[in-house]
């Protein structure tokens, strides 16, 4: 059981109360630091000092003093005014990490959020109720505003609910069970919808994806090689300790331990080849740099879990600090570098395709025994292509531009919200360029037998055979292509070499 607020979460945590909340609850220090927040804010009403958004407009409003009477219709107002997202909603999953990560940031007692309101977030999770949320419409700085705002419209009985996979009314779904809609006091409105939650969703569920691509993309490079009867060498252990970069010795380790007791790898020691091309014999160091960016962005993305990202930050009775917690930078550059590591794990295994195709070292031209009557795989690496093209054009740095927003009182803004989409946008372009990688190589192996290959690359092409047959003869290759992306997004090959 985790504890919102005092427990330190991990990307895992998340994902894994995503799937069931009921491993999380609030514990008893919690509430009191809950509560103690909650408190300081009546404290600072009941002073009538002014204090952003507590007693006083927001953005450049902020010099538009406001009554204690008028408070509670001020917080209605901010939400019902920033819901102003646009396009498809965000996956349920995604609407869920972000309730839960914000039920942890105001769970740690800085934003004066009362428990009643955490409470109704938590009990909306386990009655699986997820706001539908506006995937467009954030800068990323006073954090995510507009998606935010979509995300707490169903606590005061409007905006839309995901049931049964439809968007649906908020009202008819709250009568169903029965649960009114909330009145949010001073300073909740605004706890609730500043802070960095889409952004931080984002490069949290983009990071438990590309962890599982980065073993994939070892193993298809390493079935590519053993289709392609490469060379073991440039994988040897004393050869990376003279370069030691983390991510690049743990994928030579990787690919030593793939490539293991191979008969088909001993069969051409002595063909006399001298080296392979970057794509085979550059693996550990490609690879491995898009490792580092991963845990870049990874070491970076649990900071901002358990911190408090919202604005003011309410340090005590007598002190509410409005500084820029909530400013989406420290996310979105590594959001975008690990993008763009995500990208040349695409481009590299196209190549490794492409070699695999033009018929040297014992392979039919294609892939196909008959070429000419056939055309093989030729049109699947046509996909891959594409997808790495794409993959470019969804590089451009999204925190590298700036519209000065709220009559220039935010006159700097991370547009880290973009960053987190084309960052998850280029991992699922990036699972049908493995996907058909592993096709390819599956294809490129059968013309190695009986040569037998390492126990876990044996595992892997059964997986493949038990899903599509070996091609013979033209067929409806995107079904194919279907199927095993289908098999790489349920994480079903086998990408442990432990």
């Amino acid at each position: 059981m985790k504890h919102y607020g005092t427990d330190l979460f991990t990307i895992q945590d998340i994902i894994e109360i995503a799937a069931k909340p009921s491993h999380a609850a609030l514990s008893s220090e919690s509430r009191k630091l809950i509560e103690k927040s909650f408190r300081n804010v009546q404290k600072i009403v009941a002073s009538e000092k002014t204090v952003y958004g507590i007693n006083t407009g927001f953005g450049p409003l902020c010099d538009t003093k406001i009554s204690e009477e008028e408070t509670a219709k001020l917080q209605y107002n901010l939400i019902i005014s920033h819901a102003a997202g646009v396009g498809k909603p965000i996956c349920k999953e995604l609407s869920k990490i972000m309730m839960i990560t914000k039920i942890h940031a105001l769970s740690k007692g800085f934003s004066g959020v009362s428990d009643t309101v955490i409470e109704r977030m938590m009990l909306m999770l386990e009655k699986d109720l997820i706001p539908a949320i506006p995937e467009q419409g954030s800068v990323g700085a006073s954090g995510d505003l507009a998606p935010l705002a979509h995300m707490v419209l169903p606590l005061i009985g409007l905006g839309k609910l995901w049931q049964n996979g439809i968007v649906t009314d908020t009202r008819k779904i709250l009568e169903e069970h029965q649960l009114k809609p909330l009145q949010l006091g001073p300073k909740e409105g605004l706890g609730l919808i500043n802070g960095t939650q889409f952004i931080l969703a984002h490069a949290i569920a983009g990071l438990d994806k590309m962890q599982y691509l980065l073993d994939l993309a070892d193993l298809a490079a390493a079935m590519s090689i053993e289709a392609y009867q490469g060379s073991e060498s440039p994988f040897r252990e004393a050869l990376h300790n003279l370069r030691p970069f983390q991510g690049s010795i743990l994928v030579a380790k990787r690919m030593r331990r793939l490539l293991e007791g191979s008969e088909n790898m001993k069969s051409h020691h002595e063909c006399g080849r001298v080296q392979d091309p970057y794509s085979m014999r550059c693996v550990p160091q490609v690879h491995g740099a898009a490792r580092n960016a991963f845990a870049h962005l990874k070491n970076l993305t649990e900071t901002e879990l358990n911190s408090v990202t919202d604005n003011p930050i309410v340090l005590s009775s007598e002190e509410a600090v409005s500084g820029g917690n909530f400013h989406g930078e420290l996310l979105a550059l590594p959001l975008d570098y690990a993008t763009l590591a995500a990208a040349e794990l695409g481009n590299i295994s196209d190549r490794r395709s492409y070699l695999l195709l033009e018929g040297k070292f014992g392979l039919p031209r294609l892939l196909t025994s008959e070429s000419g009557l056939n055309s093989g795989f030729m049109i699947p690496q046509y996909t891959t292509a594409a997808l790495v093209t794409e993959n470019k054009t969804l590089c451009f740095p999204a925190s590298a531009d700036s519209i000065p927003t709220s009559l220039g009182q935010e006159d700097h803004v991370s547009m880290g919200s973009i960053s987190g989409r084309k960052f998850n946008q280029v991992l699922a372009n990036l699972e049908n360029i493995l996907a058909i990688e592993l096709m390819f190589a599956a294809q490129g192996l059968e013309f190695r037998r009986p040569a037998k290959c390492s126990d876990i690359m044996e595992e892997n092409y059964r997986i493949v055979r038990n899903s599509i047959p070996k091609l013979e003869n033209d067929r409806p290759v995107g079904e194919d292509i279907q199927t095993i992306g289908d098999l790489v997004r349920q994480r079903k090959f086998r990408v442990n070499c432990d």
